[in-house]
């Protein structure tokens, strides 16, 4: 997973552009409302998404498997965001408790136990009363049953990326112990869910 990404980095840079995803949007605008201070981004990139939110005056902390990508974030944006070097099976790469998580299109990458590994992670790492929320595939998307099968609802769409495709039902089963309240479906440049969690108590 490191070299994939290490690679994709360095070849193609930029290539999602800078502008944000609607989702991190969506998910910038629910943490305002809500009035959260500090957040943490798994899988932060170049960090396109985590704009919105230092923008909207948010401290943001994230966490990035490719040293190409922080180098790209630093180019970018400078140094107002902390940037974890290593990979999200690792977390926690602080004892800090984070009001609110937002974690884009990276769960659908991992295999089972590294999905549980970071959903666990993630709510560890919130505070009480905190929110986390995640974008994954759905099975709407054109890519689902194609490529090699490696396992259920998982496909190797290219050499080196393995994706699992969610439907409401998988969704509700993977996050229902951690505060799931909310899913919404949109369209980006794939039909993704929108997970929305809280801790309480």
């Amino acid at each position: 997973m490191t070299e994939f990404w290490e690679e994709n980095f360095v070849e193609k840079q930029e290539m999602w552009g800078l502008e944000p995803a609607y989702s991190a949007v969506l998910t910038k605008d629910l943490f305002v409302e809500k009035g959260l201070k500090n957040i943490l981004i798994p899988g932060v990139g170049y960090g396109r998404n985590a704009q919105v939110f230092c923008d909207s005056g948010m401290t943001v902390t994230g966490i990035e498997i490719s040293k190409t990508a922080i180098e790209m974030a630093r180019k970018h944006y400078g140094e107002q965001m902390t940037i974890y070097h290593g990979s999200v099976s690792d977390m926690p790469f602080d004892s800090i408790k984070y009001d609110g998580i937002f974690c884009y299109a990276l769960i659908h990458l991992l295999d089972q136990s590294e999905r549980e590994k970071l959903i666990r992670g993630c709510y560890h790492q919130l505070s009480t009363q905190g929110y986390m929320v995640f974008t994954a595939i759905t099975k709407g998307a054109p890519t689902y049953g194609k490529g090699k099968q490696v396992g259920k609802d998982r496909y190797e769409i290219h050499k080196g990326v393995q994706m699992y495709f969610y439907d409401k039902a998988s969704v509700q089963a993977a996050f229902e112990n951690v505060g799931l309240f909310e899913i919404v479906e949109i369209e980006e440049n794939q039909p993704f869910y929108l997970i929305k969690c809280k801790k309480s108590g």
